[in-house]
Parts: C-alpha cells; sequence; structure tokens
C-alpha cells in the first residue's frame, strides 16, 4: 500500500494514466463518429474523386489528339528538323514532279512523322495522281496492301477533306504477324499555292497508326476493377476504344440508366464526343465494409497498443532518472567514486553520460586544485634559474669590454657591447612584439658587427617615413633574419654592397621594405621561393623567410606577411606588411591577446 501510494505521487506515472487517458477517449469517440459518416462521405468522395479523374483524363486524351493533330500539319508548316517551310510552295508540283513534300523527299518526310512520337507505328501517304502509296513503319514488317484500308478513308475524308480524321482502334492485321491495336489519323495535303478554286486541290493524304497502349497510360489511372467497363466515344457514340472487348471498336455504344452503375463522362473537344466510365456500386459497398471492418480492427489495436506504451514509457523513463537521482545523493554526500551505467544512446543516456563526465571533471578540478599550487611554485623557482643564467653571462662579457676599453681596444669593446645588446635582446624573456625602435636599435647592433667582420664592405641604410611613429609595434625578431638573409645570399658572393631598409604607411598598414642591390634570383627562383612560403609543410634551405612569413600571418592573418621580388644582376627586394599596431595588448583580427 505504502509502496503504490508512493508511485501515484510520480510524475511518471501521472504523465503516464494522462497520455492513456487523453488517447483513448479521443480515440473511441472519434472512431464511433467516423464509422457512422463514413459510409455516405466515401460514396461521395469515390464518386466526385472518380469524375475528377475523368475530367483530367479526358483533358490527357484531348491533348494528345491535339499533339497527332499538329504532327499532321508538318506537311504545311514544315517545322522539323530546325527548318520552316514558306506556305507558298506548290506542293502539286513538288510532290507529283519531285516527289517532295516542302523541300525533302517524300520517304525522309514519312520517316521524320515516324520518329516524331514514340506511339506512331506506322506512316502512310496517298498520292492523288497516280494512286500511288508510300509507307514506313519502325519495325520492318512485311506489309499487305490489299488489307489495307487506306480507300475506306478515302472515301470518309473525301466530303470534307479541309479537316483532320481519325479512325476508331482497328486491328494492324496488313502488316503480317501483328496483334497490335491502332488509330489511324489521316490529314489531306492541299495545294495552297496560286488562286482560291471552289474546290480544293487535293494532292494527297497522310495517314498515321497510332498504337492504341497510348491510352492505356490513361485510363489505368481509374484502377478500374474487372466489372467495369471505359469507352472512348465520338459524337455519334461510336467506340474508338474500350478496356473490354464487349463490343467491337466503331461499333454504337448506348448508355443507358442502371441504379447497379455509376456512370461518368466528360467531353472530348477534339473528337466531339466523349470519356464514359461505369463503375459497379456493389465495388464500392465491398470497399466501405472492408475500410469499416479495418477502421475497428485499428481501434481495438491502437488501444492496446496505447496502453502497452503507457506502461512501458513509464517503466522505461522512470527507472533510469531514480537511478540517476540516487547517485546524485551519493556525490552530494561527497563520494566522487560513483559512476552510472550507460545502457542506451538516447536522451537518457546522454544524460548519464553526462552526469559520468561531470562527476569525472569535478574530481580532476579537485585535483589540479592541489597540484596547481606546487607547479605554480615551480615555475616561479625555473624563471628564477633562468634569469640567473643571462645576467651571468651579461656580466662575463661587461667584463670582457671593460678590459678592453682599459687597453684602449675600442673596436673590441664596441663589438663586445652590440653582441651583449643582441643576446639581451634575444634571450629577454619578455612579450613576442616591440616597438619598431627597439628592432632597428637590435638591427644596429647587429650590423655593426657583420660590418667589423667583412671590413665595413657592406652598408646600411635606413629610411623611416616621417608618418611613421617608432613607438609602433612589430614582431620581435622580424627583420634582422631579413637584413642576414640579403647579406648571405645577396651581397657576400660580390664581395661588397648596400642594404636598404624602408618604413612607411600605407592606409592601415605598415610597410617595411628590405632591399639589396646584390646578385639577385631568377624568375623560376623567385616562383620557386614563394611557393615554398605558401606551403607550410614544404621544406625550405631559407629558414629565415618561412620562420618570419609564417609568425606574421599566425599572429596578425592570412592578409600579412611576406612577399618577394628580385632581379638577377640587379637586386632582391622583401616586402613586410603588419597592421598598425600602437598596443601590444589591443586584440586585432586574426591575433589573440
Amino acid at each position: 500500500m505504502f509502496i503504490w501510494g508512493r508511485r501515484s505521487k510520480s510524475l511518471f506515472v501521472k504523465f503516464s494514466a494522462s497520455f492513456l487517458l487523453v488517447g483513448l477517449i479521443p480515440l473511441f469517440a472519434l472512431s464511433y463518429i467516423s464509422v457512422q459518416t463514413f459510409s455516405g462521405y466515401v460514396e461521395r468522395y469515390t464518386t466526385s474523386n472518380l469524375q475528377q479523374m475523368v475530367l483530367y483524363m479526358s483533358y490527357n486524351l484531348n491533348s494528345a489528339f491535339n499533339q497527332y493533330n499538329e504532327i499532321s500539319k508538318l506537311m504545311y508548316t514544315g517545322r522539323y528538323e530546325g527548318f520552316i517551310e514558306s506556305y507558298s510552295q506548290n506542293q502539286t508540283y513538288n510532290v507529283n514532279e519531285l516527289e517532295q513534300i516542302n523541300t525533302i523527299p517524300v520517304e525522309s518526310f514519312l520517316k521524320t512523322v515516324l520518329y516524331s512520337d514514340s506511339y506512331i507505328t506506322s506512316v502512310y501517304f496517298h498520292r492523288k495522281s497516280d494512286d500511288k502509296l508510300y509507307y514506313q513503319e519502325k519495325e520492318n514488317k512485311g506489309i499487305n496492301f490489299e488489307l489495307l484500308p487506306y480507300k475506306e478513308w478515302l472515301t470518309e475524308m473525301a466530303p470534307d477533306p479541309s479537316h483532320v480524321a481519325i479512325f476508331p482502334t482497328h486491328s494492324e492485321e496488313y502488316f503480317i504477324g501483328s496483334k497490335r491495336s491502332v488509330f489511324t489519323i489521316g490529314r489531306t495535303l492541299i495545294d495552297i499555292s496560286g488562286r482560291v478554286t471552289k474546290e480544293p486541290k487535293v494532292v494527297g493524304t497522310l495517314f498515321m497508326d497510332v498504337d492504341a497502349s497510348l491510352f492505356n497510360q490513361f485510363f489505368r489511372e481509374l484502377n478500374l476493377g474487372e466489372q467495369d467497363d471505359l469507352f472512348l466515344l465520338d459524337g455519334d457514340g461510336n467506340i474508338y476504344f474500350t478496356n473490354k472487348n464487349v463490343a467491337e471498336n466503331g461499333e454504337v455504344l448506348e448508355v443507358r440508366k442502371d441504379e447497379k452503375m455509376i456512370v461518368l463522362s466528360e467531353d472530348i473537344s477534339f473528337l466531339n464526343g466523349k470519356v464514359t466510365a461505369r463503375i459497379h456500386r456493389a465495388n464500392l459497398f465491398d470497399q466501405l465494409f472492408s475500410a469499416r471492418t479495418t477502421v475497428f480492427i485499428a481501434m481495438f489495436i491502437c488501444a492496446i497498443v496505447m496502453i502497452l506504451m503507457g506502461v512501458w514509457f513509464s517503466r522505461r523513463l522512470a527507472a533510469p532518472i531514480r537511478n540517476l537521482i540516487k547517485q546524485m545523493a551519493i556525490v552530494e554526500s561527497g563520494n566522487l567514486d560513483t559512476q552510472m551505467v550507460v545502457n542506451s544512446n538516447d536522451e537518457m543516456g546522454r544524460l548519464s553520460h553526462g552526469f559520468n563526465r561531470m562527476v569525472e571533471r569535478l574530481q580532476a578540478y579537485i585535483d589540479e586544485a592541489y597540484v596547481a599550487q606546487i607547479k605554480q611554485k615551480q615555475t616561479e623557482l625555473n624563471a628564477l634559474k633562468s634569469q640567473i643564467r643571462p645576467h651571468y653571462l651579461y656580466n662575463t662579457l661587461e667584463v670582457i669590454r671593460m678590459n678592453a676599453v682599459d687597453k684602449d681596444n675600442d673596436e673590441v669593446a664596441d663589438m663586445i657591447l652590440s653582441l651583449s645588446n643582441q643576446l639581451k635582446y634575444v634571450i629577454d624573456y619578455g612579450e613576442d612584439k616591440v616597438s619598431i625602435r627597439e628592432e632597428l636599435d637590435h638591427l644596429r647592433d647587429y650590423f655593426y658587427i657583420i660590418s667589423v667582420r667583412y671590413e665595413n664592405k657592406f652598408e646600411l641604410v635606413v629610411d623611416v617615413s616621417p608618418e611613421v611613429d617608432l613607438n609602433w609595434y612589430i614582431l620581435k625578431l622580424s627583420l634582422q633574419p631579413i637584413v642576414e638573409n640579403a647579406i648571405q645570399h645577396g651581397l657576400r658572393s660580390q664581395g661588397r654592397g648596400t642594404v636598404g631598409l624602408t618604413i612607411e604607411k600605407q592606409e592601415d598598414k605598415l610597410l617595411v621594405t628590405i632591399y639589396d642591390d646584390g646578385i639577385g634570383m631568377s624568375k623560376n627562383k623567385v616562383q620557386q621561393l614563394f611557393e615554398t612560403l605558401e606551403e607550410p609543410s614544404s621544406p625550405s634551405k631559407n629558414v629565415g623567410l618561412k620562420n618570419v612569413h609564417e609568425r606574421i600571418r599566425t599572429v596578425y592573418g592570412n592578409e600579412y606577411g611576406l612577399s618577394i621580388s628580385s632581379r638577377e644582376h640587379i637586386g632582391t627586394s622583401i616586402l613586410l606588411s603588419f597592421p598598425i599596431v600602437e598596443n601590444p595588448y589591443t586584440v586585432i583580427e586574426g591575433e589573440g591577446i
């Protein structure tokens, strides 16, 4: 009793009960109302739907007949193979003398018409002057002209030669071995050149056999039963096509009212006829009874499934959450050596996994809190040791310099002073950015030693634009490697020369150009050097250039960096671009603080 009382207060039990209550009541009510109204609705809806399908079918059939009508007009328009023929041709002369329709041979014209549509099986042209019959067909079957009823067709078309004629579906028995059913479209070719006469000047007649399977693609959309009938009729009730062999095509069908049948008709303007469907009512009621039974079965199954889902959902969701509450109580008591078992990858599984990671990180943070103090003390000690070593080196160099001064060797003293300044500048554990003034001072110390070493054969020329503030910041050790590279690779081999350095401002960029009048480089070598700088993983002999280029891009972004231009026997120029930085702690795009 106590357990049930506790579970009745559970959120999951309440949720499951609400889920079942809210689901089952509407299900039963909706099912009852649906069954009561379903019978009348299905009949009305099905009848309306079938009427719409018959209407849609009539549109498609009318469009198909119009398409073949347009194909038959090719004799007049000549719109084929991208060519439009004039209306004013003398078709009598073309057909009788040249055996052409428009400007192409009759046989070629028939072949063009034959392959203009996949359902056209054969094409004929009857020349009136000598009763000659041309024909083309796709399957190369033998033809028996005696069985071809073209004379009957001509007789039917004679009273009105200016209109297209459509002959009902018939067997293609005039082709040997053919059992296919086709309907035929005929159009008379009238010579419209010259004066208009009372009687049309008939040159010949074009006939096209169209496969009756064309209708199947439209009729199968109705999904008719075995007892249902479908007819394609002309204005006189003649049957052009039917899905049943209840009457020969061409016979007259009288559509009578019958309570057992639903008769649906739609007009086809091209035939001046209609498409008529007769559907048994009994079939609709059988489907209605099946649907009613299906509704009751579905209602029963849904009720069972919802009850089972409610019970399963309550147990499935409540159990891991209760377990999580227990584990949280353990962690709250101070015991961090606990883990939840992850049995799934759903929301509950991810929640359990997140709880485990939280406990692990909490334990790690507690451990790091103790270790961090020890590491901090060790870091401070190492920093003191690192400062002691450079100071010892500076003091030693100062003793040597004072000894050289005492012996009046000023040049050696100055070299030692420059070297000491360089070592202090390089070894200093400060920021990675320095002022332009500090970088230039370091460069002059370096160049002084180089000048003494090479007997003043090399000269350094520095030109700073007035608009440049020497207190602006650039990367530390970004100029000296470029100057060193100019001496080693540009000037050293020719024995003497000048290294120039200009600093100027251009919009929001600081541009530093380092150039020399040395031996220069070929275009191929400049291209190779450029590819080496752009490819991070590419090895390079020019370590200084590559290092400066990558450092600038890493700190400031890809729009800054280093570019090279050079000509053989003239010299090399290297352009470094930096952003203007007045405060080294300012955040720059592409750079951290």
